[in-house]
């Protein structure tokens, strides 16, 4: 059946309206338009005066290695496709690496991580990043939203350079979140390498520790202390749900006293000197101490 049959048979009355054919005719067009279109995003490379783009398949010459796992990584699926598409996946991040690869090593991409001699500009030798700031620069160029969430008043110290996006998103293997995918447990033990006091073992375990560090807390960056994704007793009332009965306030399905309650409008469930083990007890299933 032709699109032009289906259209007669489905608006029979309005198909003799000039009109009404042609509404009928532009919504069609829009919903194949839409239907076949996919949201694309363009990355701009950028340009360095002296520098050319050389392709991923010249830096296995010397990195093999890396170019190895690097088939493995989410970033590599960063490929623009087609008859003009290139593979700059390892210059999306490092810059165009003629001159690294013309002088033997001697001289860095512009974008480097590693020793070596900073590339030289009008101005004379360019003063190399430190580490940190140099990876944070190349990552927020493209991840602009995570910039954003640093930008909070609590954050992780990466702006600060003592700490790097690849601590976490490991860039040239494997998933791009430090035990991503279905590994739970190593995605905790990467946040417990810098907070050992919250790993226990303990005796009581507060249940969310099993959804993940994730679950509670921001990795970028929050507005609430301790980079909480709510504040205060909102947090916990996300899964542990209030109830009114007959004048009484229930909390987890256990009465709270009102006093209690009303004490939760200056801080959270723990820091109103209730529930203060919040990662987990030893001594109490109520998570007191």
């Amino acid at each position: 059946m032709t699109t032009l049959t289906f259209l007669k048979k489905l608006w029979p009355r309005h198909w003799q309206s000039r009109p009404a054919l042609l509404a009928v005719g532009a919504g069609g067009l829009l919903l194949a338009v839409i239907s076949c279109s996919t949201t694309r995003h363009a990355v701009i490379l950028p340009e360095v005066p002296g520098a050319k783009y050389i392709g991923s398949s010249e830096c296995e010459q010397c990195h093999d290695e890396i170019a190895k796992g690097f088939k493995t990584a989410d970033h590599s699926r960063l490929l623009a496709k087609g008859k003009n598409g290139k593979d700059y996946g390892c210059e999306s991040c490092h810059g165009p690496a003629s001159l690294h690869s013309d002088s033997g090593g001697e001289t860095k991409p512009p974008y480097s991580f590693t020793a070596g001699r900073p590339q030289p500009s009008g101005l004379g030798a360019r003063l190399p990043l430190t580490s940190a700031r140099a990876i944070e620069t190349v990552c927020f160029s493209c991840h602009m939203d995570v910039r954003g969430q640093f930008n909070l008043p609590n954050h992780h110290p990466v702006p600060e350079g003592k700490m790097t996006c690849i601590q976490c998103h490991p860039p040239h293997k494997g998933v791009a979140f430090t035990g991503g995918g279905t590994q739970l447990m190593s995605q905790n033990e990467n946040c417990l390498q810098c907070h050992p006091a919250q790993a226990g073992p303990f005796v009581f375990e507060h249940a969310a520790l099993r959804e993940g560090c994730t679950v509670c807390h921001s990795p970028h960056g929050s507005i609430n202390a301790k980079q909480l994704t709510e504040r205060s007793a909102n947090l916990c009332l996300k899964c542990h749900f209030q109830q009114v009965k007959g004048g009484e306030i229930y909390i987890g399905g256990k009465l709270h006293q009102n006093t209690v309650v009303n004490s939760l409008g200056q801080g959270g469930c723990w820091s109103a000197g209730c529930h203060e083990a919040v990662h987990g007890s030893r001594v109490s299933p109520n998570l007191r101490f």
